[in-house]
Parts: C-alpha cells; structure tokens; sequence
C-alpha cells in the first residue's frame, strides 16, 4: 500500500522560508518520479516542481529561484524547500508520485496548509 505524507505546513509571514517535507512508503523515490502540487482557494490545482529517479528537477515559473525540491532516497523522503514566500503561495500543498515519465501522477498525499501573511 502507497503512503505519502506531507508535513512542515503552517503560517509564514511574506518574504519567510518554510521546508515542506513528504515521508513516502510502498515506494522508493529512488525509482519514482516525485512531485509537489498545490492548490489555493478558487484555483486549479497547479503544478510546482518535480524531480526525476535520477535527481532532474523541474520548476514552474512562478517559483524559479524560490523553491528548491529534493530528496534524500535513504529516507524515502522528498522536500520543498520555500523562500522569500508572498501570499499568492498561499495553498494546500500535496506530494504525488509516479512510476513512469509519461503517464498521470498516480499517488497523491493528502496536503499540508501553507498560508502566507503580509
């Protein structure tokens, strides 16, 4: 059974930093693509980052040079580190994880809050 748990949500004041980190079970983040999601009130859902098996990491624009994804395949855990924060990066986060490159994220997280405050 494919667990994944988010955790490190909360509230941050604009221009803050928060870590967000994903604790993954009944897969490897050695061998799955791994993703962090969000979605804001009165918005899709949104891609934010994604990191292949072999460590390759995609950003959407809006958070180039402010969020850092990564992981550590020892633990089984992926993060999201978030810096220099606004409030439009007010959102439930989610973690999600799939096995191959060309098909839909299949295992999703249940989300953390982040809410921003200026």
């Amino acid at each position: 059974q494919v667990q994944l748990v988010e955790s490190g949500g909360g509230s941050v004041q604009a221009g803050g930093s928060l870590r967000l980190s994903c604790a993954a079970s009944g897969i490897t983040t050695i061998t799955y693509y791994m993703g962090w999601f969000r979605k804001a009130p009165g918005k899709e859902r949104e891609e934010v980052a994604r990191i292949a098996p072999a460590g390759t990491t995609t950003y959407a624009d809006f958070v180039k040079g402010r969020f850092t994804i990564s992981k550590k395949d020892a633990m089984n855990t992926l993060y999201l580190q978030m810096n220099n924060v606004n409030s439009e990066d007010t959102a439930i986060y989610y973690c999600a994880a799939k096995y191959r490159v060309n098909e839909d994220f299949r295992y999703w997280g249940r989300g953390t809050q982040v809410t921003v405050s200026s």
